[in-house]
């Protein structure tokens, strides 16, 4: 793929612009990729403490008993926001490995065949979760497998 960039002081905000025959996997992840907005989550880390939490900082967003929760570094925090609207709102660091999970891709550990041709995926601060066979083909996909 050719890449070219013009730097001009007239241009106020960034402009991609692909040119290509057809639409391809690699164009429609650079399309996610520039379109990708993080943005702080906010989230209560007790009944009564609101804390902004940084994407980069978040490990693991998991639904547990009806509860959407964030793990971070060494705390567990939640939020009132659903799993898809985190997703939305977390950008493309962040991929869904189940119904109920969503994992920072820059703190994966370690991965362990699991039953049923699941995989159990372990993260740098000790949370695990299992990949489920749904989403587990764009998993494989990201590491290369």
């Amino acid at each position: 793929m050719k890449v070219s960039v013009d730097i001009s002081p007239q241009y106020t905000e960034p402009y991609a612009v692909i040119y290509s025959s057809r639409m391809t996997e690699e164009i429609q992840r650079l399309m996610e990729a520039f379109g990708s907005r993080e943005s702080p989550i906010t989230a209560l880390r007790n009944e009564e403490d609101l804390v902004i939490l940084q994407p980069k900082d978040i490990y693991m967003v998991r639904v547990e008993n009806g509860d959407t929760m964030i793990y971070g570094k060494q705390q567990k925090y939640r939020s009132r926001k659903r799993l898809y609207e985190l997703r939305q709102q977390l950008g493309n660091q962040f991929m869904q490995i189940s119904k109920s999970a969503l994992i920072n891709l820059s703190y994966m550990d370690s991965i362990e065949p699991g039953f049923s041709g699941t995989l159990l995926l372990k993260l740098r601060n000790g949370c695990k979760e299992y990949v489920s066979r749904k989403y587990l083909p764009e998993f494989k996909k990201y590491l290369g497998l």
